[in-house]
């Protein structure tokens, strides 16, 4: 009896000491805490200044990537035909819109190879040699991307906007300016991707009024003709292999 007591005074000791160490204070180390400050400054030589511009301009630069990529690369068409060839198959999610946009980004990536190859060769290659400057290398890496837009871009768009902006008749591909280029080549790849969608459509569009003119003639008014077309679609589609006929003939539009 007298030990069962003299426990339970222990364990209440040590429950009261571990209670006081708990509850008793202790000093709280001071956390030191970054601060980031932005102060201007007065530019002590102007090589400072201009360092400091080609960081805004590199970052601008990769701001405006996504839009440089669709707008004068050939992502435009291909992302276009292809999402036209998904409504013409009346799969409506089938492919999903990230398949669409990572087949068009690859074959992107296949089909500007050249240019890119020529650029890294003729303007990053001798700019890291210290061959050329800076502005001599950001011209000479211009002209294979300029090339491979005057092929694909129709004089009627060019003049377009030449004859908008109000500027003389240039004399040669070397005078028109980026700001018309542009717009000029986005234009032709969206009117040149709708004429292959057009050209898509036809076959699953004959299917369409096949199938509903044989269910209307059978009195099935009431069923949907897109349920039973749409499998006599993508049988046709892989039969004829599309895939590859669509995307050869695309790659090749390029050349």
């Amino acid at each position: 009896m007298k030990k069962a007591v003299f426990r339970k005074k222990i364990i209440l000791l040590l429950v009261l000491l571990l209670g006081t160490m708990i509850l008793i204070p202790r000093p709280v180390k001071a956390i030191s805490v970054p601060t980031v400050k932005i102060e201007l400054q007065d530019a002590e030589t102007r090589d400072q200044v201009a360092t400091v511009i080609k960081i805004l301009f590199v970052l601008t630069v990769l701001t405006l990537a996504p839009s440089i990529l669709i707008m004068m690369t050939s992502f435009t068409r291909l992302v276009v035909v292809f999402s036209f060839l998904r409504q013409a198959l009346g799969t409506h999610q089938a492919p999903p819109n990230q398949v669409i946009v990572g087949l068009a980004l690859f074959l992107t990536i296949f089909i500007m190879a050249p240019v890119w190859n020529k650029i890294n060769d003729q303007a990053i290659q001798p700019y890291l040699a210290k061959e050329v400057t800076q502005e001599k290398a950001l011209e000479l890496a211009s002209r294979p991307v300029r090339d491979f837009m005057f092929r694909q871009t129709r004089e009627n768009d060019l003049a377009l906007f030449i004859n908008i902006s109000h500027m003389k008749r240039p004399a040669n591909k070397e005078d028109v300016p980026m700001t018309a280029l542009i717009p000029a080549f986005v234009i032709s790849e969206l009117k040149t991707a709708f004429t292959i969608g057009f050209i898509l459509y036809i076959p699953f569009l004959i299917i369409d009024m096949v199938v509903a003119s044989v269910l209307l003639s059978m009195g099935m008014m009431m069923l949907p003709p897109i349920m039973i077309s749409l499998p006599f679609k993508l049988m046709l589609f892989v039969l004829v292999d599309g895939w590859q006929l669509l995307v050869g003939s695309m790659v090749r539009s390029f050349g």
